[in-house]
This record gives structure tokens, sequence and C-alpha cells, in this order.
């Protein structure tokens, strides 16, 4: 029975990534996420549904468009594979049906913002508002672990503090160095944990995703593969450390 209910959630949760991975093309373009058909990326040719059955039409096809031949990205797969393996593993970890259902919003739109992030340098509003707008919503069931102990009051302050941070960040780095160290997308992202954590949690976040930010950088700095002035997404780093967050850090 365990082993049917892993499989479900499993096919599940494939079937959400395909539809992140669409949303992760189409988001950044400004195009329509649902009722246009599936097509490639490089052709343009519209995806047969048999090419379009998650983790396994690609493998079948060898990372390759069955019309043009020209090479799938492994990203497909990945979001595929991450979101089908995390949903098998809310069945042995979350128990609350709210949190489940909140959790996932908000690890789906993560993996969205992560990957849009890493190729375009930018973060969707409609991806940032969203995750503001679950920080909000998680305060009227004080039952979901999200709550982390804080009240509508907390939620908002935490919000705009989150904000503030990155913004006075940005304004500062551009009167010194007379360019943008970072985007106000990442700005609202901040925000959007603040919501969704609270005050304490955006001092954190920020904190640690700035020492991920410097592990990545430093060593690319010294062998010479970029400079001070070669641009980052910060995005990525943010979301690994809001996940660090909530899971080890919330109790401090």
């Amino acid at each position: 029975m365990l082993l049917n209910n892993f499989l479900f959630l499993f096919i599940i949760g494939a079937v959400i990534g395909s539809f992140l991975n669409v949303c992760i093309y189409r988001l950044p373009k400004n195009l329509d996420i649902i009722s246009k058909r599936s097509f490639c990326p490089r052709c343009k040719k519209k995806i047969k549904w048999f090419d379009n059955i998650p983790l396994i039409s690609i493998l079948i096809l060898k990372f390759k468009c069955r019309f043009c031949k020209k090479s799938i990205s492994i990203q497909y797969f990945l979001v595929e594979l991450v979101s089908a393996v995390y949903l098998c593993l809310t069945l042995l970890f979350i128990s609350n049906l709210i949190d489940l259902i909140l959790l996932s919003l908000i690890f789906y739109i993560f993996i969205v913002i992560f990957v849009i992030d890493l190729k375009h340098y930018i973060i969707p509003d409609s991806l940032n508002f969203s995750l503001i707008l679950l920080g909000i919503i998680k305060n009227f069931f004080p039952e979901t672990s999200l709550n982390l102990n804080q009240d509508m009051f907390q939620t908002l302050i935490g919000g705009a503090i989150g904000y503030f941070l990155i913004w006075i960040i940005i304004f500062l780095y551009k009167k010194i160095k007379k360019i943008e160290a970072m985007g106000l997308g990442d700005a609202k992202l901040l925000a959007g944990f603040g919501f969704l954590f609270g005050l304490k949690s955006v001092f954190i976040i920020l904190f640690v995703a700035s020492i991920i930010g410097l592990v990545y950088s430093v060593p690319k700095l010294i062998v010479g593969k970029s400079s001070l002035n070669t641009a980052i997404p910060f995005g990525p780093f943010l979301i690994i450390s809001a996940i660090v967050y909530y899971l080890y850090l919330s109790s401090l």
C-alpha cells in the first residue's frame, strides 16, 4: 500500500514538474502558461502527447527534439525528477493537510524562481507576489508549521523589512560603485520570505545567502573566471538559504 502511494505521488509530482518547466520557459517571455500546447523552443513544432510524458519521453528521445534533433536541456528532466521526489517525501514528513498544500505550493514556486533567475537573471513579479500572498494566507491557519509563532503584524513587518534590506543595499551600492548590486526582484523575494517566515528570518536568510554567494563567487574570482563586476543571480542563494532557515534555523 505504501509503495502504491509513493508511485502515485511520484507520477503526480512528475506531472507538476512538467508544468513547472512550462512556467520556467514561458513566464520570462510573457507567454500564456495554460492554454497553449507545449512546443519545441528551437523549431516551434508542437510536441505530441507521447513525446510529452514526464521523465520517460525525454529519455526515449535521448534528450533531443523528435523534429529538429536539437538537444533538450537536462533542466527539464531534473525539474520533473525533483518535483516527483519532493512529493514522495511529503508522505514521510508531512501529515498536516494545510502544511502539505502550503509547503508544496511554496516549494514549487521556489523551483521556478530558482531556474528562471539562474537562466535569465530576473524574478517575475507574479512569482514573488504569489509567495507574499501565501505568507498572508498562512496566518489564517494557526496549525501550520509556517506560522513560527508569528501573527499578522509580524508577517507584515517581516515583509516590509525584507524589501527594505535589499533596497538599501541596491541604493548604497549604486551610490558608491555607480552600478546595481542586485535587482528589485531580489528585494521582493526577500519580502516574500518575510511574509512567510517573519521578521527574524529576513536577517538570517540574507546573511546565509551572502555566505553561500561568497562560497560560490570567490573560487571563480581566484581562478579568473569572473570579476567583481560579473553579474550573478542572487535569487538561487536566497532560496537555498530560505529552505535551510525553515528546516534548521527557525528555532534560533
